[in-house]
């Protein structure tokens, strides 16, 4: 069985270390902060926790994903793979990668890609960078759902990130609207119907979305700013609102017939039929 090294026992980083354990796994842990629990070989630095380890898992921050690095890089043995399964940008991570060839290592960068409590080893990891296949080599056979990515350290982290914009962008716009619903006493009503909206989202739920946008930005920027004015009257914070207020005005500003890939549409070019009759605004 593989010899892991799991750097920062935190939440993630435990959960995914005591299903390794549980898996047959020899997991060498250490976190400054927390102790490693029983099953595993407790280690007093990264450099340890590295020395003899197949692949490093580092699972601490973002903020110390460096600091990490450049204190064990220096143990990893021939074949090991140092593998970042920190949120951090694509730009940070191929930074790792780069410190880690100086020191003929190399990296992978992973990207998590669902909450890990309650999965564990079990949550779907997007890899890329030169060691992906060697993680998934690794992880695969004790469980690991990886996804290889052909392609240099960053990839992953870019699209993990790309689906945060939207759905954490989505969870933060449901909060706000509960919240000011909760204060206009109507919280139950709303959350109803944001249930609706997203039973029923299909296929095409996207591009109507975005086709109504670009065509609508003008009278949508109006009405958005009469609804962070309303949270501003319900003495509830706006920032969402506020932003998609400015992101409509932004779209609203820009040459007739662009649609957001940076070009306008050409007066030679044929003209499309009519569009059909977009919904009710929301």
């Amino acid at each position: 069985m593989p010899v892991v090294a799991v750097l920062g026992l935190g939440e993630a980083g435990g959960a995914i270390a005591g299903d390794l354990v549980a898996a047959g796994a020899e997991v060498r842990g250490y976190d400054p902060a927390v102790p490693a629990p029983d099953g595993m070989v407790a280690c007093r630095s990264e450099a340890e926790a590295a020395a003899g380890a197949d692949l490093v898992l580092s699972v601490n921050s973002a903020h110390d994903a460096a600091a990490a690095l450049g204190a064990g890089a220096g143990a990893v043995g021939d074949g090991a793979v140092w593998a970042d399964m920190n949120t951090a940008s694509p730009g940070l991570k191929r930074e790792l990668d780069a410190v880690a060839r100086e020191r003929g290592v190399r990296f992978a960068d992973v990207a998590i890609m669902a909450p890990v409590p309650g999965r564990g080893l079990r949550t779907p990891l997007l890899v890329s960078g030169g060691g992906a296949r060697r993680v998934a080599g690794v992880l695969g056979p004790l469980g690991a759902e990886v996804q290889v990515m052909d392609g240099a350290a960053g990839l992953a982290a870019e699209r993990k990130l790309l689906r945060s914009v939207f759905f954490k962008g989505l969870a933060g716009a449901v909060v706000e609207a509960l919240e000011a619903a909760r204060a206009a006493g109507c919280e139950d009503w709303l959350r109803a119907n944001i249930v609706e909206e997203l039973v029923a989202a299909g296929e095409h739920t996207v591009d109507r979305l975005v086709g109504g946008t670009y065509r609508h930005a003008v009278r949508r920027a109006a009405e958005m700013e009469a609804a962070a004015a309303m949270l501003d009257e319900l003495d509830v914070p706006n920032p969402m609102a506020a932003a998609s207020r400015d992101l409509l005005r932004r779209l609203a500003s820009r040459p007739a017939g662009c649609h957001g890939c940076g070009t306008t549409r050409s007066s030679s070019a044929p003209t499309p039929g009519p569009s059909p009759a977009p919904p009710p605004s929301r």
